[in-house]
């Protein structure tokens, strides 16, 4: 057992750390802030993470599709996004050992107050007023200014152009539509997705493995024809679930249906059935208990100008202290296909058949937009438990880095062949893992730790029963398999 005098988010990353999940990057050369490699385990997850967001998302629709782009971008793309200008995180910074730190991070942290959204100067009245210091060295700090986030590269040899890695990966799907209009046969609404790599600047990166300069996003931009905000053809079947959101105008928490949704506060019934299939991803997919999520609405203070509407979707993290940011979904209007019009000079208006008759659009998006590299460290934080005499990861088997593992009781007497054999006859079908390393308790706990779901046992008397024990990761509880009834005993449970 970890010492309890730790914190959890420190017990976390221990295990994170020592069975590779995750740990810092370049960490032999002394590593930076922000870089974080993912390890054998963590990988496994995180791809299970996405390849379940994937089908499911993108089977909403089918027209919904995937695509893959470059991280390095022309200046004229941020340009037109409005990155360049508006990209921007407030800054202060110590006048006496001149470290830097994110204003708004510092007061929250500070006054245990939210101050999203505030002004340079109102962020630094508070620092003054409340006489906030430099938590290094107690310097004095300077003015708020706000600090481009985006890291800009030279590309070529000779006369080097200076492009930007992209600081979002919703770009692609925007530079791309025109195109994959016409190559997936002229329809709306038409879902380009992308789960690819992001960089972003940050002034210090903080939280751990919550906030990075490099990291993931799962992003789904749908374009629509405006007039078609409130229908969508499958609402009628959502109408009645409940959505878990926390309003701006009073700052409660309700339980609230999709239609009254729609009905009482003239939220349009498209973006109502993806906040539906949001949360019902989380909580009965991920088994993300619905004590812990929350769609957070944002004011005009908070959002994003181009935002018409703006939900965040949030997890309360114990880690973290709280509910946290890990995804979104955003109606951002024609903000961005206009401003990509507007500055290539390509007409990015498109003609649809409306009732056989043809109509011209400039597409609305709709943006359902998630942090990979949260949710998985959210993963960690909700399915990390402590008991007696073990820790564990509780994963649901649908992101479990191993459905099983296999162990022969000994090695000795056939048991290693046949713990093989079993081994091998599971692995085509799950991720399973073989051990023979150590006492069964010992490989038992290595297992729990990882949140490996099913031990199997082969011994002496499998070699004439031809069974296995089946041990349950959450229960402890063993029983007999035939080994010839493995496979649907995993499936199954």
């Amino acid at each position: 057992m970890e010492s309890s005098s730790k914190s959890k988010s420190e017990k976390i990353m221990d295990i994170a750390n020592k069975r590779g999940f995750i740990y810092p990057s370049s960490e032999i050369y002394g590593s930076k802030a922000g870089f974080w490699t993912y390890g054998s385990l963590g990988t496994r997850i995180r791809h299970k993470w996405e390849s379940l967001w994937r089908d499911y998302f993108l089977s909403l629709n089918n027209n919904f599709y995937e695509i893959d782009d470059c991280n390095i971008m022309p200046k004229k793309v941020f340009e037109s996004s409005g990155h360049l200008k508006n990209f921007n995180d407030p800054m202060t910074e110590c006048e006496k050992c001149h470290t830097r730190f994110r204003a708004d991070q510092l007061v929250e942290d500070t006054l245990k107050k939210d101050v999203s959204g505030m002004k340079e100067d109102v962020l630094t009245k508070l620092i003054n007023d409340n006489k906030i210091k430099c938590s290094n060295c107690k310097g004095s700090l300077s003015d708020v200014r706000f600090f481009n986030m985006m890291f800009d590269i030279k590309v070529g040899a000779v006369n080097p152009e200076i492009m930007y890695l992209r600081p979002e990966s919703a770009q692609s799907p925007y530079l791309a539509f025109k195109r994959e209009f016409e190559a997936t046969r002229r329809k709306l609404p038409l879902g380009l997705s992308v789960i690819g790599r992001v960089y972003r600047n940050e002034i210090s990166p903080r939280q751990g493995f919550f906030r990075l300069r490099e990291f993931l996003q799962a992003e789904l931009q749908i374009f629509f024809d405006s007039d078609k905000v409130n229908e969508h053809d499958d609402f009628d079947n959502v109408k009645n679930y409940n959505l878990i959101v926390y309003f701006a105008s009073d700052k409660k928490l309700k339980k609230i249906s999709a239609k009254d949704l729609n009905e009482k506060l003239k939220i349009p019934k498209f973006y109502v059935y993806h906040m539906v299939k949001v949360q019902q991803f989380y909580l009965e997919l991920l088994n993300i208990p619905e004590s812990l999520f929350r769609f957070r609405e944002l004011d005009e203070s908070e959002r994003a100008f181009y935002n018409k509407i703006h939900f965040d979707i949030e997890l309360n993290l114990e880690t973290l202290g709280g509910f946290k940011e890990c995804g979104g979904v955003h109606y951002r209007g024609d903000h961005d296909l206009g401003g990509h019009q507007k500055g290539s000079g390509e007409k990015l208006e498109v003609t649809i058949d409306e009732s056989g008759k043809s109509k011209k659009v400039l597409p609305h998006v709709l943006e359902l937009s998630f942090g990979v590299d949260r949710n998985f460290w959210a993963l960690l934080d909700v399915f990390f438990k402590e008991e007696s005499e073990r820790t564990l990861f509780s994963f649901p088997q649908i992101v479990c880095p191993f459905n099983a593992a296999v162990f022969p009781l000994v090695n000795k007497e056939k048991l290693p062949e046949l713990a093989e054999k079993v081994f091998l006859s599971l692995n085509k079908d799950f991720d399973v893992f073989f051990d023979d390393s150590g006492s069964i308790g010992k490989r038992y706990r290595r297992q729990d730790e990882v949140g490996t779901k099913y031990c199997i046992t082969v011994d002496f008397d499998s070699l004439t029963k031809n069974d296995v024990t089946v041990r349950d990761r959450d229960s402890m509880e063993q029983v007999r398999v035939k080994v010839s009834e493995l496979k649907d005993y995993i499936s199954k449970n």
